[in-house]
């Protein structure tokens, strides 16, 4: 979205976009090479073990080798947006002034591509430091629309995803995603408003209300991230888009009835273009 080489000076850019200035020039702080260990490993035990607090994840890295106060343990889950119960990194809280929407797929039946999709937000280790990935899936086939990575949680990245969603694939009747102030802010739900989509927020906590999106981070973790180190998030984009292009064309879903992404979002599709 901000381009450094346009007329228009960066301050303007900001201004005109509704975004913040400071996330234009943020650079993230070193990280030491014990405290991206110990972060690897809380991630991996809280995907694994949701429902385990700083307590319990102390004892667990204890039990790995890493010596390390439940303090520290604590500092760590913060810097990572982790809190006990839920089964995904709490990476972003709403922004106090931005309105929330209500939750719109209880009970809905979801029976076509482009009719729900949705989006998050994950934590992805590197070799030297971490970056944050946002993702959105068409709920129906849970293909993988678009995708973004980016060294900070700002805004920008998401609506970038988003308006790669919408150029390739057009507009879903819904869009659903959590509360945090990326996808609170005015800059991603105008864009949504400005395609008539309506707007579906999970309740505060409920991970179950984005479920697919969740399958999704546990595939990509136990299948992709967890096996590599990423050096970079040059090579982490070229990774994950191996892995992105192998999960829509070749993985197939057991809730697919053992077919592709791709096999489901672009068949039902073309049944919709003959009729």
């Amino acid at each position: 979205m901000i381009e450094r080489d346009h007329e228009l000076a960066l301050t303007r850019q900001c201004q005109v976009l509704e975004i913040s200035r400071s996330s234009q020039y943020y650079r993230p702080v070193a990280v030491s090479q014990a405290d991206l260990a110990l972060m690897r490993a809380i991630d991996e035990l809280h995907l694994a073990h949701p429902f385990y607090g700083s307590r319990r994840i102390r004892n667990a890295l204890g039990d790995q080798g890493f010596k390390v106060g439940r303090r520290h343990v604590q500092t760590l889950m913060d810097k990572m947006g982790i809190e006990a119960l839920y089964p995904k990194p709490r990476l972003s809280e709403p922004h106090p002034g931005h309105k929330v929407w209500p939750y719109l797929l209880r009970d809905l039946a979801i029976t076509r591509p482009n009719q729900v999709w949705a989006a998050d937000i994950t934590y992805i280790p590197l070799a030297k430091g971490f970056a944050y990935l946002v993702a959105i899936i068409d709920w129906y086939s849970r293909r993988v629309l678009s995708w973004r990575l980016s060294n900070c949680l700002d805004t920008s990245f998401c609506v970038e995803a988003l308006e790669e969603a919408l150029v390739r694939h057009g507009s879903p009747e819904i869009f659903n995603t959590d509360q945090g102030s990326q996808f609170t802010d005015k800059a991603f739900t105008g864009m949504l408003d400005a395609h008539d989509i309506r707007i579906s927020m999970d309740g505060r906590g409920r991970w179950i209300d984005n479920v697919f999106v969740e399958r999704l981070w546990r595939s990509v973790k136990y299948e992709e991230v967890y096996l590599k180190a990423y050096e970079s998030i040059p090579q982490a984009k070229r990774q994950l888009g191996s892995y992105f292009t192998f999960y829509n064309q070749r993985r197939r879903h057991q809730g697919l009835g053992d077919q592709t992404p791709d096999a489901v979002y672009y068949g039902q599709q073309s049944e919709k273009l003959a009729a």
